[in-house]
């Protein structure tokens, strides 16, 4: 499986952030201060009889560590590298989570039709956003707020029907669990295109979304 990673350089290459073997709570808190991400802290994942499970307590639970550990989760979000620090150190080992609708949408894509939409736009030399791979096979690329509104509509002009391409958008009260949250035994988020300061500012939906509904479309 083919991971596009890029190297940061400068002042600002404070790695954002490894792939694997760094803190959440370190990661986090580079979100918040580097990218200016809203963070809030998740669930996490309890070893029982020799097993992972979520710390919601549900045994069936579809996001082990990996969902909002409470239902105010939208206000506890913060920017504040500080209070991001304060609150993973309580409990250092949470999920890190991304409320979406705020610095950015996420527009969720398979993870076949995600490598597809990449090859795609590299030959049409496309800015992309960052871009995460979810253990769930799962892609989200990170794009201007606003998309939700947007996709429908341009999905249509497309020649597309929205409901007959696995293809969502995350915007307002929603969020995406970034690097390195774990899955339960499924896995931990990776980034298939790092934040850098190459990709700081986002595109717009409209930019990407040609390729995606292509990429969707052909992986029906």
């Amino acid at each position: 499986m083919l991971i596009v990673e890029e190297t940061i350089a400068g002042t600002e290459a404070a790695q954002i952030p490894k792939q694997r073997g760094e803190s959440l709570l370190e990661t986090a808190v580079r979100y918040a201060e580097e990218r200016h991400w809203d963070v809030f802290p998740g669930t996490w994942l309890e070893a029982v009889d020799g097993a992972q499970h979520c710390s919601c307590g549900d045994a069936a639970c579809r996001a082990p560590g990996s969902h909002p550990a409470r239902p105010d989760w939208a206000t506890q979000a913060t920017g504040s590298a500080t209070v991001a620090r304060r609150m993973w150190q309580k409990q250092p080992t949470a999920s890190i989570l991304l409320p979406t609708g705020r610095t950015f949408d996420a527009i969720s894509v398979p993870e076949t039709a995600g490598f597809l939409a990449l090859a795609r736009m590299e030959r049409m030399e496309l800015t992309l956003g960052p871009v995460t791979l979810t253990p769930d096979r799962r892609m989200e690329f990170f794009v201007l707020p606003g998309a939700s509104v947007k996709v429908p509509d341009l999905v249509r002009k497309l020649g597309w029907s929205l409901a007959s391409l696995d293809l969502t958008v995350l915007g307002e009260g929603a969020y995406v669990a970034a690097p390195p949250t774990r899955f339960g035994s499924r896995g931990a988020v990776q980034w298939a295109c790092r934040p850098t300061p190459a990709n700081r500012w986002l595109p717009d939906a409209e930019e990407l979304i040609s390729p995606l509904a292509y990429a969707c479309g052909r992986d029906r």
